[in-house]
């Protein structure tokens, strides 16, 4: 409804055009949204105004125009108003709110599927967390975000590849085989002094009794460059592997894991860097070599390779995303944690450099998680390394209650997580009230089969009888479902489903709650019972996207 309200006003405001009243302007986005108050319509427009500085001339004048130009053949608006500096506000005939329930139950599980992205190759990179610990939250909520982005972009229509980058190279890695290294000497009863910048987890010292269970003593008296290294490929093995099992119990897979070692191994980090030089992108000062970020908008130029001939983080990341475009996506996303929000410039400074727009990369930022327990903050680490898993999460409250949780703020806001609400089975929690709903109408079905009441046949079910106001507000929400999507893609805001999940719940339990939908009145129980199959049709659907179950009986 909302592309069609466009569509109405876009001819409109060309009709205008045509007509002289106004000169031809350059038409700014049209924006059609579903005002606060239903008093001002079921929906609304600022094109007037968006207008009005363009043509020079008074909002409400052009919102008069544009009314009066306005072509509606099948009288899907009932009525207008110009309300404000120049709202435009429309109701629209409740014959077709009515057909919504239809719409809805012909589309099945594909309702809300969108053409939108019409088979643009985009690819997520998520996660990618460095292989030299378990995952915590922190990493929890950015793989549950990047899932449901990848999902939803699939449901508008894109080709997508999901992709986990294993920074597997570097001093990280290295810091890794010294820990393990240390704790294998600790195992064999040496003592050594623990280096500040080690792995202080109980995870080393677990994997280095099993060096030591395998391999006994040989290593302690092995040439530790040659030993550290060959610490480091177990260790980081080990870890990636509890990684890989740990997103994958969190419902969350990938197409492609991509290890950084592959980009210094087929010289495509210095291979770039000299290309890059060549076109006057990279100077040296000295024996450091910057990139003139600066050049495209950064505060300042970065270094790329130091002092010491090693190349940056940043470096890296420039082959990296060359690798990715080479690969041949239209469209990248990267989600990040909050503390990268710096970093980003200097990123799409090399985009450009590399000849693609900076629009052609996207980056989402994610905030980071507060844990609770009955309100109280939960220490999310301490001095000896140990900090809360996503494994310990999903232990305590499953991967559902773990992932609807996670969604339910947008992604650069902070979120509190409170362990004893996400157990609940009550309506304090947020996904059993919405996994509730779904269950309540599964349960109504049944009841009507119980009774000798089939699932009428929908389409020869008269939605006429339809008519409170509770159901004209679901069969509302129903159509704003695809609405929500397409929002939802175009401005990678997966917490939209949420919200609309939340408000989807409320009302249908609402609904149940003041009326009964098997009645005496043949006609009206054929229409409640194909109005709530309706609903709970998008509540599977929505959860689908979410990786969250829809389940039948609770």
């Amino acid at each position: 409804m909302k592309q069609r309200l466009i569509q109405f006003i876009q001819g409109a405001v060309n009709a205008c055009v045509e007509k002289n009243l106004f000169e031809p302007v350059e038409l700014p986005r049209i924006e059609v949204e579903v005002p606060a108050n239903p008093e001002h319509g079921d929906y609304a427009s600022n094109a007037a105004m968006m207008l009005a500085s363009l043509a020079r001339q008074n909002p409400r004048k052009i919102a008069q125009m544009i009314l009066e130009n306005l072509s509606d053949p099948e009288g899907i608006i009932t009525s207008t108003q110009i309300a404000g500096p120049g709202f435009i506000n429309f109701f629209i005939s409740d014959t077709l709110w009515r057909q919504v329930p239809k719409n809805v139950l012909d589309a099945g599980d594909q309702y809300g599927c969108l053409s939108t992205g019409a088979g643009k190759k985009v690819q997520v990179e998520f996660v990618s967390a460095n292989p030299t610990g378990p995952l915590h939250i922190g990493h929890a909520r950015g793989a549950v975000v990047g899932d449901v982005l990848a999902n939803l972009l699939q449901r508008s229509g894109y080709a997508v590849s999901r992709e986990y980058y294993i920074n597997d190279a570097g001093n990280q890695m290295n810091n890794l085989g010294i820990s393990v290294l240390h704790r294998y000497r600790e195992c064999l009863g040496e003592k050594t002094a623990f280096p500040e910048t080690g792995y202080r987890g109980d995870y080393i010292r677990q994997i280095s009794a099993d060096i030591v269970k395998k391999e006994g003593p040989r290593y302690l008296t092995a040439d530790e460059g040659q030993t550290v290294s060959y610490f480091n490929a177990i260790a980081g093995a080990a870890i990636l592997e509890e990684i890989k099992q740990d997103l994958k119990d969190f419902g969350v897979t990938f197409d492609h894991y991509f290890s950084e070692k592959q980009l210094y191994e087929s010289d495509g980090v210095t291979g770039l860097l000299a290309d890059l030089q060549k076109k006057g992108f990279i100077y040296s000062d000295g024996e450091t070599l910057w990139f003139k970020t600066t050049d495209f908008g950064d505060e300042k130029d970065r270094v790329v390779i130091r002092k010491n001939g090693e190349p940056t983080y940043f470096a890296a990341d420039i082959a990296y995303h060359k690798n990715k475009f080479s690969r041949g996506f239209d469209l990248l996303i990267d989600i990040w944690g909050a503390d990268h929000h710096g970093y980003m410039p200097r990123l799409w400074a090399a985009i450009e450099a590399l000849g693609h727009k900076r629009d052609d990369l996207k980056i989402i930022l994610v905030q980071l998680v507060n844990l609770l327990r009955a309100g109280e903050p939960v220490a999310m680490s301490t001095r000896s390394g140990e900090f809360v898993t996503l494994r310990e999460v999903l232990d305590e409250v499953g991967r559902d209650a773990a992932r609807y949780n996670f969604l339910m703020r947008r992604s650069d806001s902070h979120l509190d997580f409170d362990l004893e609400v996400a157990k609940k089975q009550s309506n304090e929690n947020p996904v059993y009230y919405v996994q509730y709903a779904h269950a309540r109408i599964c349960s109504i079905i049944r009841m009507a089969a119980e009774r000798g009441i089939a699932m009428p046949e929908y389409r020869d079910v008269d939605t006429d009888p339809l008519s409170l106001p509770e159901e004209k507000a679901l069969m509302k929400m129903m159509a704003r479902y695809p609405e929500m999507l397409d929002g939802a893609a175009q401005s990678l805001e997966v917490h939209r489903i949420t919200f609309y999940l939340n408000d989807l719940a409320a009302l249908l339990h609402s609904y149940y709650n003041k009326n009964k939908v098997m009645t005496d009145n043949a006609g009206l129980t054929s229409a409640r019972l194909v109005l709530v199959e309706a609903v709970r049709v998008i509540l599977a659907n929505a959860l689908g996207i979410l990786g969250v179950a829809a389940p039948e009986k609770m």
